[in-house]
């Protein structure tokens, strides 16, 4: 999956950029107060995105 692709899923769903690290951004859903990392990556594994999604508490992709 793309970055891009999963970044607009996340922020279709509530989600917003909390931060931007070294080689991550952490991204936060307000609603449910979870946070997680999204690697810096032009590819996002779909396993990965999948868990991304989880953590966050938002449908997956």
């Amino acid at each position: 999956m793309k970055r891009r692709d999963l970044i607009r899923h996340l922020e279709s769903h509530g989600c917003e950029l909390l931060r931007e690290g070294g080689s991550h951004s952490w991204w936060h859903n307000p609603s449910q107060k979870k946070r997680s990392a999204v690697p810096r990556h032009r590819e996002v594994n779909d396993h990965l995105a999948r868990k991304i999604c989880n953590d966050l508490g938002v449908n997956k992709p």
